[in-house]
């Protein structure tokens, strides 16, 4: 019988050892080492260094990065069957030199792609030495930029010049690491004759049924004459007894395709279209000896059809992602690494984040192109849960080098994920960059480059190549923002501007960084790929992670917890217009996560209004990496922040909103469902103490996945006193609302409001009735309870309305008078009240 395929993990008896740099006294000796893992974390386990996220202990890590280390351990082997015996490195960051019993097997120089060695004639019987030399990613970046020529990029250090996540080395919101460490599994797999390099998987729907097609590539042993048969069997439902019998095929050369027809599949939708079919194909490499397989591997695919509609129409050029012949409006978020120790980010943190995803009725991630290609974990989640993955290549808001070495590991690293991810149901675009197309327009790039490459190879030649070749099947744009249509000749971009709001894909950021957020109503996108506003985390992680006496906004854990340019200075000048400043700490760290969940959600309102105009919205950002104020909607404790609830409400199956059209008011009514709704659109002016100065009733009836705008009379749109009064506008239990004045300019008083409490199955239930106006009531739980979440914020109360929320904590229910305590229970009011 042959010998089949074999793989030992390499996971224990590693340690850990400085060996040049600037590394305090004391690092020269060795210390435990966790494989998977990172310098970092093993030095924490030690407890060798504080940790990094905590007040500045970021710089004074700093050195870390400067260092050369080496990791290593022993294991026993003794001969066996096989033919041969790789030693199979499944990621490694970043730069390293790997050796076997003192003989060198290879280098690496790429964070983002995986490697193998043949370590056959290298191995000995007994005790076998394995060597991991990390070179100082600090280092050989400045060394490959100085080879390579100094290109454009935000920060100061050329993380270009490295295949390494970029983020890494500090971003506008995270913290620099310049982590080293073998961040994936590592062992020894021993095979003979032949075994499955390569195996692309597409399902595709047809009518009632669908078509499996695989793509094998085989890597031979020795003896390249034995004849090998590739067989696949499909497992789901919808298949008579839940699979289907297996097609074998013959290897011709290195290569086998294989062509499964399905009678009756079910389709894949993504999350608010349907469910999330899953089917399992299962790929087996067979020798002369058939029943048992020299290799096996399997792949989870779903059927569906997708693409994205760029047809030109009177209004420019479209972007809108299509499902099996569906429209979808994109309601979406950006990604970035979830812990800046990317090694700690678990697949049950991952179903935390897509659960709070879910939660927030989110339907597509953006994978940022200076973080990573995303795990298995992650986007297996994704096909689970129907979560679009719009995943970048990973280059990030810079000018890179298209010269060797970079070039061929560039190609390297897109082969390999464009055949790992491009069988998921889930991923529904692969992006050549983030903001490099734009760049290069508007950035001064184009003078100072003076020539030199930044790119453009990779962007429109090189990655469209590829996907043809690999993944013909998966949608790509060769950037974000991009206009399609647009190309390169040689010389220049031709076409739209890339960050044409006409034209697919935009970016938003001049509300943030120069006005006001009230300006997004001044844009009509086709679709919004980034737009954000800043804000605190909470107040429990803020207070965990900054120890500073006293604690204010500009006080210096506060600063070195701030990443962005002038962040402070912009947080300020994006609330005077709506607030005036307030002196206290927690009321400067509510005013501030308020206004960022106002500022998106004012966009996101707005952005739906017009679809199908506007078919997506992708905020930015979900996730936080570190403690630290940031764009994100979910802080770095993965605790909700405002804005998190702010993208809840905007994003609701059903939404009305008060839009400004035509020089008035318009309630615009969204039903994103698969239901018609119908019902009566009641719009009133009111006071502020609650008499109704104004109505307006008409019957609506709307279709599903339908938008309407209704006009709305004067005697509703026209205030008498515009400082307190406001306008509401609902159907049933949906409605919105439109302030005639920000709140600074208002007579919105003190709250007056009621709370009662009672234990619920898994936390407390609170109801909240309001005797005044409330605006934008927030429950700030974390500060009684660290772990309690409350299932709304941001509710608007008219007198006499109440709202009830659930708290879900541990322990016993919270007391009344504990939630109704001016610390946690938030709104506008005291922020305009004197």
């Amino acid at each position: 019988m042959t010998t089949a395929l074999s793989f030992r993990p390499l996971d224990s008896g590693w340690t850990l050892r400085a060996e040049a740099g600037p590394a305090p006294a004391g690092f020269d000796a060795t210390v435990p080492a966790v494989v998977p893992g990172c310098v970092h974390t093993d030095l924490l386990a030690a407890d060798l260094i504080p940790d990094p996220f905590l007040d500045d202990n970021e710089s004074a890590l700093a050195w870390i990065g400067l260092v050369d280390w080496t990791y290593a351990t022993t294991f026993t082997w003794s001969r066996d069957a096989a033919e041969r015996t790789d030693l199979v490195f499944q990621g490694l960051d970043t730069v390293t030199t790997i050796s076997l019993n003192g003989h060198e097997m290879g280098a690496t120089a790429n964070q983002h792609r995986s490697y193998r060695f043949d370590v056959r004639d290298a191995l000995v019987e007994g005790d076998n030495d394995l060597v991991v030399r990390f070179r100082s990613p600090v280092k050989y970046a400045n060394e490959q930029s100085a080879a390579l020529g100094v290109r454009q990029r935000p920060y100061p250090l050329p993380y270009d010049a490295i295949r390494k996540s970029a983020c890494s080395f500090g971003w506008d919101w995270g913290i620099a690491t310049y982590t080293s460490g073998i961040v994936k599994p590592v062992g020894l797999e021993s095979w003979s004759v032949a075994r499955l390099a390569q195996a692309r998987v597409v399902a595709t729907p047809a009518g009632d049924g669908g078509v499996i097609e695989v793509e094998v590539e085989i890597e031979r042993g020795a003896v390249e004459t034995v004849p090998l048969s590739v067989s696949v069997t499909v497992n789901g439902p919808g298949l008579g007894d839940g699979s289907l019998p297996g097609t074998v095929v013959e290897v011709e050369g290195d290569r086998a395709r294989v062509r499964l027809e399905l009678p009756d599949v079910r389709r894949w939708w993504p999350a608010g279209y349907g469910e999330q079919p899953l089917y399992v194909v299962d790929v087996r490499l067979h020798g002369d000896d058939r029943p048992h397989p020299l290799d096996a591997t399997h792949r989870v695919v779903g059927f569906r059809d997708v693409r994205w509609d760029m047809t030109p129409d009177e209004s420019g050029t479209p972007f809108t992602l299509v499902v099996n012949d569906q429209p979808i409006f994109v309601k979406g978020v950006n990604w970035i690494p979830d812990d800046a120790l990317t090694v700690r980010v678990t697949r049950d943190r991952l179903r935390r984040r897509f659960d709070q995803a879910l939660d927030a009725n989110l339907n597509l991630i953006r994978v940022w192109g200076g973080g990573l290609y995303e795990s298995d974990d992650f986007y297996e989640l994704a096909d689970e849960l129907g979560l679009l993955v719009w995943q970048d290549f990973l280059f990030a808001c810079a000018a890179y080098a298209e010269e060797e070495p970079l070039r061929s590991e560039v190609e390297a690293e897109a082969r390999e994920n464009i055949v790992r991810l491009g069988h998921h149901a889930s991923l529904v675009l692969l992006t050549g960059n983030n903001e490099n197309l734009w760049g290069y327009e508007d950035w001064g790039w184009k003078q100072r480059l003076d020539g030199k490459s930044w790119g453009a190879h990779y962007y429109y030649e090189l990655f469209p190549a590829l996907i043809a070749e690999l993944g013909p099947h998966v949608p790509y744009a060769p950037g974000s923002p991009f206009s399609p249509g647009a190309g390169w000749d040689g010389e220049r971009q031709t076409g739209a501007h890339p960050n044409d709001e006409q034209h697919g894909s935009m970016h938003l950021w001049e509300q943030w960084n120069r006005l006001d957020w009230t300006t997004y109503r001044d844009h009509k996108p086709r679709f919004v790929a980034e737009f954000g506003w800043q804000g605190p985390p909470t107040w429990s992680t803020l207070v965990r992670s900054i120890t500073d006496d006293p604690l204010t906004p500009e006080s210096p854990g506060m600063i070195v917890h701030q990443k962005a340019m002038e962040g402070n200075t912009k947080l300020t000048g994006g609330l005077i217009p709506h607030f005036r400043m307030p002196e206290a700490m927690e009321d400067w760290h509510w005013a501030m996560q308020l206004n960022q969940a106002l500022a998106v959600r004012t966009a996101l309102e707005h952005f739906r209004s017009w679809a199908p105009h506007t078919q997506g919205a992708v905020v930015w950002q979900l996730n936080d990496c570190w403690p630290v104020t940031s764009w994100a909607a979910i802080d770095g404790d993965e605790r909700p922040k405002p804005l998190y609830y702010a993208l809840k409400n905007a994003f609701a199956p059903r939404a009305v909103t008060v839009q400004p059209r035509d020089g008035g008011l318009a309630a615009v009514l969204v039903n994103d469902t698969a239901e018609a709704w119908e019902g009566e659109l009641v719009a009133r002016r009111v006071g502020f103490g609650g008499d109704e100065l104004g109505r307006f009733t008409v019957p609506v009836s709307l279709a599903p996945r339908e938008t309407i705008s209704v006009s709305l009379p004067g005697d509703v749109v026209t205030a008498s006193d515009t400082a307190s009064e406001l306008v509401v506008a609902g159907v049933d239990d949906v409605r919105g609302f439109w302030f005639f004045a920000e709140p600074r300019d208002s007579a919105l008083g003190a709250a007056r409001v009621d709370v009662r409490a009672e234990p619920a199955a898994d936390g407390t239930l609170v109801t909240v009735t309001a005797s005044s106006l409330v605006r934008d009531l927030t429950l700030l739980v974390d500060k009684i309870d660290p772990a309690a979440v409350a299932s709304d914020a941001l509710v608007t109360l008219l007198p006499g309305e109440s709202t009830t929320l659930l708290v879900r904590h541990d322990g016993d229910g919270l007391a009344a008078s504990a939630l109704s305590d001016p610390r946690v229970l938030r709104t506008a009011n005291e922020l305009v009240a004197s």
